[in-house]
């Protein structure tokens, strides 16, 4: 098979009419384990709109594995409490918005999905870094993040108050 006569990538080809051994994919292929008909959960909307709900079940294990991502791909930047005061960013690079900030915690989940998928301003994507189910996880997490960081007191029940040193 080593001695046998092929053809390098974009090397002249006599057989073909343009010349070309290399050859484009028939009109429609998909390679496998790349359909994507499930709008919501691959671009985080439907019909146009970002959703406002999880297209995955949210739970304990995805909470985990989210935080897991988050600290690998967003801390550098966004560090881990999510203030954008990442470890890139004491070193120069541009500081990323905090991820406290209204406009953010009010955003849909399909918008933060889409954040990550293809980036935004300085931040490039990462959808070719990190699994659709991965990108999911770390949205559950960061909406668990910016509850943890701006939950109202009143909120709060008994033993987490006692826990604050609020009630003796």
């Amino acid at each position: 098979m080593h001695d046998q006569p092929k053809y390098q990538p974009l090397e002249e080809s006599k057989f073909f009419k343009d010349g070309l051994a290399s050859r484009a994919p028939v009109e429609g292929t998909i390679a496998r384990g790349q359909l994507q008909e499930d709008e919501a959960y691959h671009f985080g909307k439907k019909d146009g709109a970002y959703l406002s709900y999880f297209p995955i079940e949210i739970n304990q294990d995805s909470l985990i594995r989210g935080q897991e991502r988050y600290d690998i791909f967003c801390s550098p930047c966004h560090d881990r409490a999510g203030k954008g005061r990442g470890m890139v960013v004491q070193r120069g690079f541009k500081q990323p918005p905090s991820l406290h900030e209204d406009r953010i915690r009010d955003a849909a989940p399909g918008y933060l999905f889409d954040v990550i998928s293809n980036g935004f301003g300085t931040m490039y994507s990462y959808k070719d870094r990190i699994r659709t189910e991965d990108r999911w996880n770390i949205v559950a997490y960061i909406q668990a993040l910016q509850l943890s960081q701006n939950i109202a007191v009143s909120k709060l029940n008994d033993e987490d108050l006692k826990k604050l040193g609020s009630i003796p």
